[in-house]
């Protein structure tokens, strides 16, 4: 039966890649493509799962392809089978053919209907990677296709100012969930020895000899994973960047936002209970964090004026009670609330629209006034701060913005004074520099070779950090984010056993994207004359195929699963020693603002209202 997992990977993927080649104009071919792709999907599900009902409900592994293997390193393709697979299967199949369905005729001569199509399959394949993977590395393939999808579904009116801003934002989010991944992806490599499986964690011997005590290493991977599951599923503090991904068609919000994408937290949870069930602390602020997370979202649902916003945040207020059962071992529980929360809210946002007009219409026909409700019974001036902090969303928006965003900003704006020419001269001879050191070593003190990966991996978080920053050249911008995969590549060069055959693996894809993408830099400025990120341009509209070119470029220096240097960013993080916690840190927040700055670059370049006057120019106000 374990050869049949396959399968399920491989209909979503041939229906993809089919859908990719069928004209825009063709809706009918296109809305049934998905329809049989999901439906076929769907049928073999209940067939599978009564086979494996009938074969005793056994937890089942494939280790499907060893990627790339030396003798300190291997990366694998797993995929595993169990009672949560078959929830999240079951609620991600059916919610989705039943979308399929409703987009028919919802899209219906929309400019995006091929793409809209394109993308809820892409997105597909990606939620069943995630959910049928059996390790970490695995999962991350599954959970950076979420990401893309999540940014282009959001974008989806991508000549409107607010849709692309607030795609931005969400991946922004979704990237700080990634670095809490790929540390813990790292940690767990050092504290088992290698690329551990979901199957493995459940081996109660296995587990206890390595985490037999509490330890440092054992409560960061909780910790780790809980961020990212928070980032993931809207929690505290990141709870504002649901709504605004509400900003994409009716469909995709109740598939992504209302049911699926945003159950995925949970879902990490569940997948890796076994690392930290014995971590009562750990279990403690998850607790505390999804009680805290329900009740300001609660609060702040009841004085929503958008129906999305509402359902929004009554899902967030309901996924935060759903970390409490997880943390409280109620395991069963928690899949029949994730089922039951993820059709009521998918109905509730499909129906969002009739809903609306049948409660204008209610308005002026059977006015009745507001009922008494329990706040009422609190002090006026309790009532009131409480109700101001709602409509304000308890300022999560402007808390993300001055902890992360603006420092960010403000450290990007001091190193103005580069320029390409500074770039290339003052940082070019200093690459040099570094390569004689690495290759002569011997010369170096103990002390100085300790800290040179350190200050060679803040060099690139600096220029990364520029990048972010950057709005005069586009070229600049692409130039420095290259440049900082070749800093990380020589600083993790000094530890032993990272040979030049991995530095090479890692930076074939990042050579190959970056070119491809300067390339199409240099076509777009053939074509328009000035190319700077001060303002969203909307090029996409006159210039498709070289924007579709842009964003795989873009894709492929962001370690997405299309290069070696996906494989090659877990292969660097292998060879980071356990006691460099610093430089792992450095390395992945570099990884993480990478990313941010290259989706900003793009959207900057080709989404937005169009920057010419003879096309239409939509309002920013969506």
């Amino acid at each position: 039966m374990n050869t049949v997992l396959n399968f399920f990977i491989l209909i979503p993927f041939i229906g993809f890649f089919i859908s990719l080649f069928i004209p825009g104009k063709k809706e009918l071919i296109l809305s049934r493509t998905a329809f049989f792709t999901v439906g076929l999907h769907l049928i073999g599900f209940f067939v599978f799962l009564g086979f494996w009902i009938a074969n005793d409900q056994k937890t089942l592994d494939l280790k499907d392809i060893v990627i790339l293997k030396t003798d300190n390193y291997e990366f694998f393709i797993d995929f595993c089978f169990d009672k949560i697979t078959a929830v999240y299967f079951f609620v991600g199949a059916s919610l989705t053919f039943m979308v399929t369905i409703y987009s028919k005729a919802y899209l219906h001569r929309e400019i995006g209907y091929k793409r809209f199509f394109n993308t809820i399959l892409f997105f597909y394949l990606g939620y069943n990677i995630a959910i049928f993977a059996g390790n970490l590395e695995t999962l991350f393939i599954g959970w950076e296709i979420l990401g893309i999808t999540s940014f282009l579904l959001i974008a989806f009116y991508r000549n409107r100012y607010l849709p692309v801003k607030n795609a931005i934002k969400v991946f922004s989010i979704y990237r700080i969930g990634d670095v809490g991944l790929i540390l813990a992806m790292w940690a767990c490599h050092h504290l088992f020895h290698g690329n551990i499986t979901f199957l493995q964690l459940k081996n109660d011997e296995l587990i206890s000899h390595f985490l037999e005590n509490p330890t440092i290493i054992g409560a960061f991977v909780a910790l780790m994973i809980l961020l990212t599951a928070a980032a993931k599923s809207a929690q505290l503090p990141f709870s504002s960047w649901l709504p605004r991904a509400m900003e994409g068609p009716t469909p995709s919000s109740a598939i992504f936002y209302g049911s699926l994408s945003v159950h995925l937290g949970v879902f990490l949870l569940l997948r890796t209970y076994e690392l930290w069930e014995h971590q009562t602390s750990v279990r403690v602020v998850i607790v505390l964090l999804g009680l805290t997370t329900s009740i300001i979202a609660s609060l702040i649902a009841r004085v929503q004026s958008s129906v999305k916003s509402q359902i929004a945040y009554g899902s967030i207020s309901q996924i935060g009670l759903i970390f409490i059962e997880v943390a409280l071992g109620f395991e069963n529980l928690a899949l029949i609330h994730f089922a039951g929360n993820a059709f009521l809210r998918t109905y509730q946002l499909l129906v969002s629209p009739s809903i609306v007009s049948y409660l204008i219409r209610e308005q002026f026909y059977n006015y009745k006034p507001r009922l008494h409700s329990f706040e009422d019974r609190w002090p006026k001036k309790i009532e009131y701060s409480i109700y101001l902090l709602s409509i304000k969303e308890w300022n999560l928006d402007k808390l993300m913005s001055f902890i992360l965003w603006k420092p960010l900003k403000q450290t990007g704006k001091r190193f103005n004074f580069l320029t390409m020419n500074q770039v290339v001269y003052l940082l070019g001879p200093t690459y040099a520099m570094g390569l004689f050191c690495l290759y002569h070593d011997d010369i170096l003190s103990p002390t100085i070779r300790h800290y040179l990966p350190i200050v060679f991996s803040l060099i690139g978080l600096i220029m990364v950090i520029k990048s972010f920053s950057e709005r005069r050249s586009a070229f600049l911008c692409w130039t420095l984010i290259i440049m900082n995969h070749f800093w990380i590549a020589l600083a993790i060069s000094f530890n032993e056993h990272f040979e030049l055959s991995d530095a090479h693996f890692y930076l074939s894809g990042i050579v190959i994207s970056g070119i491809i993408g300067y390339i199409a830099l240099l076509r777009l400025k053939k074509l328009e004359g000035k190319i700077d990120l001060n303002q969203f341009y909307g090029h996409v509209y006159e210039h498709p195929k070289i924007a579709f070119v842009f964003l795989l470029a873009c894709l492929g220096l962001t370690g997405f699963p299309i290069t070696p240097t996906f494989i090659g960013e877990d292969l660097i993080f292998s060879h980071i020693h356990e006691n460099q916690f610093l430089l792992a840190l450095i390395t992945a927040t570099a990884f993480i603002i990478d990313g941010i700055a290259l989706v900003r670059m793009y959207a900057r370049l080709f989404l937005g209202p169009h920057v010419k006057t003879y096309h239409d120019n939509p309002y920013k106000s969506s």
